[in-house]
């Protein structure tokens, strides 16, 4: 069940907290502002469970203390991204191998913009697995190893990339 603090994922907005409660609506806050979205809306995935306010009154220092992490995991991953200048306007054409089909054409900024949020995510994962209190430093270095490889393939992508910072990089080879 969905209540204040609960950490939630949005088909649309991605992952957001509840901060409010407007009469049949939550607000939540996502990285993009503030959504005002139903209490009947069940297309949220819960990552993780709020509270629920007592009648003694709502825990401020807990929703402060949330909303801080929500923005300091936000801040890792939020810093601009930019399309190399030559790729701006294009177009990504999709060629089937079958004669008779249709070729997909994709502009290249919502593909360039799919490849960021990826990135973003594995980010996100890697920082997940680095601060997990369960997993062992031997499976952290397991699961580290899997990431990098991800990068690995993703190097294809980097000459979208304006600047070399935001490059993909797998493992180095000696």
């Amino acid at each position: 069940m969905i209540s204040l603090g609960a950490r939630v994922s949005h088909p649309s907005f991605g992952e957001g907290i509840v901060c409010g409660e407007e009469g049949t609506n939550w607000k939540i806050f996502f990285r993009e502002g503030d959504q005002t979205i139903s209490k009947g809306f069940d297309g949220f995935t819960i990552l993780e469970y709020g509270f629920q306010a007592e009648e003694s009154g709502v825990d401020m220092e807990y929703i402060e203390d949330a909303l801080r992490n929500v923005l300091k995991e936000m801040e890792a991953i939020q810093h601009p991204v930019d399309l190399g200048e030559k790729w701006e306007g294009g177009n990504l054409i999709m060629q089937p191998g079958k004669s008779g089909l249709q070729n997909k054409e994709v502009p290249i900024e919502a593909f360039f913009h799919k490849i960021v949020m990826m990135r973003d995510r594995l980010r996100v994962l890697e920082q997940n697995i680095n601060a997990h209190k369960v997993l062992t430093d031997e499976d952290k270095v397991n699961l580290q190893q899997y990431i990098t490889r991800c990068y690995g393939s993703m190097t294809t992508f980097n000459v979208l990339f304006d600047n070399k910072e935001d490059y993909f990089v797998g493992e180095k080879k000696s």
